[in-house]
């Protein structure tokens, strides 16, 4: 009787610390959600800091440079800001290149300072657009330097376009060139006993050549060698221009670098300086005496200046909004069905505010802005099914490619009005694939077996099970029709044959500079010109942009950042027992697999070029 008694002692005992837990983190839960509010209420209420009489912009991002922002980090910005520190964040594009324009009209700005220490490394088609804006500034006769301890590959690009680079005696600048890297998983997968089914049409649709094989194939290789040489061509020649240098010189070979870099005893500062690459080396204390000389001093030991995170909330436009409006609907990052948040391209969300701005009567145009590597194919038709309805509603639809339109993100913008890309983009990758994956020879070797009854072939088809070649087969033909309703949607809208279509389809990549020769692209052009396209179909003689986006609440953005917060924590855990010179490798392969159950097409066709989301800046 006793042992009962204490075991349902035990019980309770473990029910109340269960109960007693739940409570705490209940109160815990609502405590950090208050102070999200109040942390929101106290950043919408605070004035934002006074703009100098004269004072240069200080260009100092931090973070990556993002086509439309997913979420704002509460947690971490209070953080930041209670230690005096920048807030990490995403940078977006259009607010970059906006508040440059603004500033080299703003007599209040003398100069534009480029301290791009903690900017991310980024396509060069993004940078290439805030350099346009950067050379817009230089116009309007105002100075422009640049700044640094050491230059990262797209740091020294933006900084090329300055006046004057100035860099730290013990720094340097390091070009590394566009590759295109990724692991290969055949030999794991076979020593795990994991059968990869695989389902594709198209020479170069080599995304599941990592789950196939043990290295790249010559047809991806060949394709990968053209579009990243164009890459890094277009890279040398704009920096070469602006440093008023040789363009091979940037790409010297080995041998010749280690005898370049001999003859300077090993001094990476003074070799960029005998490259041209920068016009004076200079420390700290130095540097700001010349910015003081420049600009004035702010009586603290330092030069007149405002950064650009103070800058940027200053600039807002008060006038009444047009009844004209050309919406622009950013369909940035992978695409998946059903409704997802910003930076995700959802088939039902992204074709929701397609629909909305087809409903709006004050639309009169559409911009579609493309930044993806594609997705699910059924969600790209959801959405490319929005286009054509704009169209039907006589609504002109311009698409806009960013740094990378390819596969699905080349189905969605099939059928617009007009199609523009940069000459850098990366687009194409036309084809189809499916993958699954089956694991019953290891459940086999550890005296698993899978066994029992359907009413169909198909009842029994799962990852347990060995896949029936007719089953197979059936998966089979689904891509290959697949792969005819994309070079169907080519012809069609492309105005070129299925055979046509066809032969610069097959999965290949192209720049955009080679879109617009074989017809994939109607002109070479950045966002501006997407405007301009789009004012022209639409006939308008005045409009205003209207950005279309769901933004996320406050209440939102706290539960995002909960998962978040839980997410880092599970992510410490993992790769903490890993040593720092494994994580990128380890996270690799995390991120590797993961993609594969993130995707959720309901037929499991996908258009996703993988290629084109390693490129290694």
């Amino acid at each position: 009787m006793k042992v009962v008694l204490k075991g349902i002692g035990k019980l309770f005992r473990a029910i109340w610390k269960l109960i007693s837990f739940t409570r705490q983190l209940i109160l815990n839960l609502i405590f950090l959600f208050v102070i999200g509010l109040l942390f929101f209420a106290f950043n919408q209420s605070g004035e934002q800091p006074a703009l100098p009489k004269e004072a240069a912009l200080v260009l100092d991002l931090s973070g990556p440079i993002v086509e439309q922002r997913t979420y704002i980090n509460p947690i971490d910005q209070l953080a930041s800001n209670a230690l005096g520190q920048a807030p990490v964040q995403e940078n977006v594009l259009f607010d970059i290149v906006d508040t440059i324009r603004a500033a080299s009209t703003d007599n209040r700005i003398t100069g534009l300072v480029l301290n791009l220490k903690g900017m991310a490394e980024t396509n060069l088609t993004k940078l290439r657009y805030i350099a346009k804006a950067v050379e817009e500034f230089k116009q309007a006769g105002k100075p422009v330097y640049a700044v640094g301890d050491n230059y990262k590959q797209s740091q020294y690009y933006l900084s090329s376009y300055a006046d004057k680079i100035f860099m730290s005696p013990d720094g340097g600048v390091l070009l590394t060139g566009y590759g295109s890297y990724t692991l290969y998983y055949k030999s794991l997968l076979e020593k795990l006993d994991v059968n990869t089914h695989v389902f594709r049409v198209g020479t170069y649709k080599s995304f599941v050549e990592p789950y196939t094989r043990n290295g790249m194939s010559a047809q991806a290789r060949e394709a990968n060698t053209v579009w990243l040489n164009q890459l890094w061509g277009a890279y040398t020649a704009d920096v070469a221009k602006n440093r008023h240098i040789d363009a091979a010189a940037l790409t010297p070979e080995l041998g010749q670098f280690v005898k370049q870099l001999k003859a300077v005893n090993g001094d990476f500062a003074k070799l960029s300086m005998e490259m041209g690459l920068v016009d004076e080396l200079t420390n700290r204390p130095q540097l700001n005496q010349k910015m003081i000389e420049q600009f004035g001093s702010d009586g603290e030991n330092s030069f007149n200046q405002i950064s650009y995170y103070d800058y940027q909330p200053t600039l807002f436009n008060n006038d009444l909004p047009s009844p004209n409006q050309v919406a622009v609907v950013v369909a940035s990052g992978a695409i998946v069905d059903g409704q997802q948040r910003q930076g995700t391209v959802g088939g039902d969300s992204t074709a929701a505010l397609l629909r909305e701005a087809r409903l709006d009567d004050e639309v009169k145009a559409v911009i579609l802005r493309v930044d993806s590597p594609g997705g699910s194919a059924f969600a790209s038709e959801v959405i490319r099914s929005e286009v054509d309805a704009l169209k039907l509603a006589g609504k002109p639809v311009v698409v806009s490619m960013s740094s990378l339109a390819a596969s699905g993100g080349y189905w969605i913008s099939s059928s617009a009005d007009k199609i523009l890309a940069q000459p850098t983009t990366i687009t194409g990758s036309i084809g189809i694939f499916a993958i699954l994956t089956t694991f019953e020879k290891g459940l086999e070797k550890m005296g698993v077996y899978s066994d029992g009854v359907g009413t169909t072939p198909f009842s029994g088809v799962g990852v347990t099970r060995e896949l029936p070649e007719g089953v197979a087969e059936v998966f089979q033909l689904g891509v290959e029709h697949g792969y005819q309703r994309f070079i169907g949607l080519v012809s069609q809208y492309r105005n070129m044959s299925l055979a046509q279509a066809d032969k610069i389809a097959q999965g290949r990549v192209w720049t955009g500079h080679d879109a617009l020769e074989l017809g994939l692209v109607d002109q070479l052009g950045d966002f501006d010109d997407a405007i301009a396209a789009a004012v022209e179909l639409a006939k308008l003689d005045s409009y205003e942009l209207r950005w279309m986006e769901e933004p996320l609440s406050p209440a939102e953005l706290l539960l995002q950042e909960f998962a978040s917060e839980a997410s880092t924590k599970l992510a410490t855990m993992v790769f903490g027992q890993v040593p720092a010179a494994l994580r990128p490798v380890t996270q690799q392969v995390v991120t590797d697999f993961t993609t594969l159950s993130n995707f959720n097409d309901p037929k499991g066709q996908y258009a996703f070029c993988l290629n084109c989301s390693n490129i290694e800046k």
